[in-house]
């Protein structure tokens, strides 16, 4: 754990630049067409249960079977290749990036993640944490609960068969959790934060920073 970053460097960078960049990529092969320009906003999924789609940003046919593309999230065409509009294009391509500003919730997990040890999901696979942690979790409440090297952390389910995930790393506390229970997980993706219990008043004071200077 890094208590040595220089977070007015980490900050100065987030104000000058408060946004996060969202690569589209196209999911299969097929002729692309584009439905926005550069600098056009647009929407993601939304309503109470985000049952209606987001802006439409392109649409891609293949075998004359011509399947929109929305977004999934809501800001602003940053960059599009306009060059491949109405071209043949391959599976993964990069087509376009979205550019969404950063909430304040999400620039201090940004911040945190540089200070805890995060857990990531060793599998693409879905995860619940282990009966006792999930128990002391429920009754203590998650920053109550201090694991160590050997700890059975989480269970790892994956093709009907449910295996234990130890915990390997530093001892500390469960300050953040990532994830949801049941959730289908990447791999590599966070899952959850730990830290010291004596980083804990560093990590207050980065939080009571960044929602005193940040609009």
């Amino acid at each position: 754990m890094q208590a040595d970053i220089d977070f007015d460097e980490i900050i100065s960078k987030y104000k000058a630049d408060p946004y996060h960049y969202v690569d589209i990529v196209t999911a299969h092969t097929g002729r692309i067409r584009f439905k926005v320009d550069a600098e056009t906003p647009v929407e993601g999924w939304r309503g109470e249960w985000r049952h209606i789609p987001g802006t439409v940003l392109f649409e891609l046919e293949r075998e004359r079977n011509v399947k929109p593309v929305h977004s999934w999230i809501t800001g602003l065409i940053a960059d599009i290749r306009t060059d491949l509009d109405n071209q043949f294009v391959e599976a993964g391509e990069k087509v376009m990036t979205i550019r969404y500003p950063l909430k304040k919730r999400e620039i201090i997990d940004t911040i945190l993640k540089k200070v805890l040890t995060i857990f990531c999901a060793p599998e693409r696979a879905k995860y619940f944490f282990a009966l006792d942690i999930q128990a002391k979790i429920e009754k203590l409440g998650q920053r109550s609960v201090c694991v160590k090297p050997g700890d059975e952390f989480l269970t790892m389910s994956l093709m009907k068969r449910d295996t234990p995930v130890y915990y390997e790393g530093e001892p500390g506390i469960i300050h953040s959790v990532y994830f949801t229970s049941g959730d289908s997980i990447k791999q590599g993706d966070p899952m959850v934060g730990i830290c010291s219990e004596e980083m804990l008043p560093l990590i207050q004071r980065i939080i009571n920073r960044v929602k005193a200077e940040w609009d």
